[in-house]
């Protein structure tokens, strides 16, 4: 038996605001966009935290609905936009299981806006409304189609935002107010930060090499990315749109995620370090990891600037988290390289100390990616997930802080000094070291 055609809407629904966890929200609060001959029965437009405050406005202009084949014009009533949380999702699945033809529209469950009976009669056919949201929570604003065999074309400009006590708008959804703060703050830490890396490097000349370079390439790059998104969220907070900042700061993006990539391939690599080449293997992660960095950082864009409403979102969603995987899977393998290369090596040159003070740092510096990766891509997710909608910079904080976190940690074991761990020799503790070679594999 087949599944009945009534149900794709809900799970379209269902599986739109799934997806929309799994990234942040698009990044301006008034949207204007088409919709060309569009078949879907059900369009997410956003997701937007509504304090009690709260006010969307719809204008759609331009509206034209076709039947497909011989099928009949459809009724204007079946047709129209409504407000859904999290909350209600359930129940309204549960009122489509009772009965497949029943259309979300009609649900007791929803916050009906208006159907496409209310547009002004054509040739214009047009609607301008604005609407109170006085029940604080999170809401997704959708479009349902529940004309079967019809196409729908229209222009639609969305402005969501709630009123301040002072009568001023913030664009931003409630979760997300505080985070022009946020981002300001870990932005002036990443430039101290930079400026203690400077001064480190400057007084241990010698030992500077050229991986030390890259990592202060790599905190500038952090520190201006963190100041773009502050200043992007400023102006969406207080106009709705974010005035070009955007731009910059998906660029600075590109720059340091793939920075952040090359600095974790090269450290695990021993590259300038331990070695002043690249293997073939270790090129081809590199040749590897870049280009893929490149498609994640496009798809980022498109998630992000676009939003939900388009037709290949859900696919550029797909494509996001596997790359993003991949990539976190192949930075491993450097590390596990050098450390296995490192084991043969201790057995035949002699050099103990050395040799396990080099295992030693690898290990932990495999540690400390494996913890930094499980947290960023899956505890801060976890947070995103349960955190309630007024707490959602909570996710960002904790992201930006285990980011620093291992900035720190990564920066302070691969530091320019003039007795670097890569270059410990204790002739008194060369025997010690031998035992511990012998009985530590430094298995993974």
């Amino acid at each position: 038996m087949t599944k009945p055609p009534s149900l794709q809407p809900l799970l379209l629904l269902f599986m739109f605001l799934l997806l929309s966890a799994l990234t942040p929200p698009s990044s301006a609060e008034i949207k204007s966009l088409t919709i060309k001959s569009d078949t879907r029965p059900m369009i997410l437009f956003e997701k937007f935290g509504f304090t009690h405050r709260g006010h969307v406005t719809i204008a759609v202009s331009s509206v034209s609905v076709a039947a497909l084949s011989s099928a009949p014009q459809p009724e204007s009533s079946r047709l129209g936009f409504f407000l859904l949380n999290e909350e209600s999702l359930l129940q309204v699945l549960i009122e489509i299981q009772q009965n497949p033809s029943f259309c979300v529209l009609d649900s007791h469950y929803i916050f009906r806006l208006f159907t496409f009976r209310d547009l002004s009669p054509p040739p214009s056919a047009s609607f301008n409304r604005s609407y109170p949201v006085s029940s604080p929570n999170e809401y997704s604003l959708f479009f349902a189609n529940c004309a079967p065999d019809t196409s729908v074309s229209m222009d639609v400009r969305t402005e969501v935002y709630n009123l301040e006590s002072d009568g001023s708008r913030d664009y931003l959804s409630a979760g997300q107010t505080q985070l022009p703060t946020l981002f300001t703050f870990f932005s002036l830490t990443y430039l101290v930060f930079l400026g203690f890396w400077i001064y480190t490097c400057y007084h241990n000349k010698r030992s500077v090499h050229r991986i030390h370079l890259l990592m202060g390439g790599l905190l500038l790059m952090k520190a201006l990315n963190l100041i773009c998104a502050a200043v992007d969220k400023h102006f969406i907070k207080v106009s709705g749109l974010p005035h070009g900042w955007d731009v910059l700061f998906y660029i600075f993006q590109f720059i340091r995620v793939v920075l952040l990539f090359t600095v974790i391939v090269l450290i695990g690599t021993g590259w300038s370090f331990l070695k002043p080449f690249l293997q073939d293997r270790e090129k081809k992660v590199l040749m590897i990891v870049i280009p893929l960095q490149v498609l994640a950082n496009l798809a980022s864009v498109v998630i992000g600037e676009t939003g939900p409403f388009i037709k290949d979102w859900v696919t550029w969603n797909q494509v996001f988290l596997l790359v993003d995987i991949i990539c976190c899977c192949a930075i491993i393998f450097p590390i596990v390289w050098s450390i296995r290369s490192l084991r043969e090596t201790s057995k035949t040159d002699g050099k103990a100390a050395r040799n396990l003070s080099k295992l030693t740092l690898f290990r932990q510096f495999y540690i400390v990616v494996i913890g930094y990766l499980y947290f960023t891509r899956i505890v801060v997710f976890a947070l995103r997930t349960i955190a309630a909608y007024k707490y959602q910079w909570v996710s960002n904080a904790a992201e930006e802080t285990a980011s620093l976190a291992f900035y720190m940690v990564m920066f302070y074991m691969f530091r320019p000094v003039e007795k670097n761990e890569y270059f410990v020799l204790d002739d008194e503790e060369e025997e010690a070291a031998e035992m511990a070679l012998r009985e530590e594999e430094f298995e993974l």
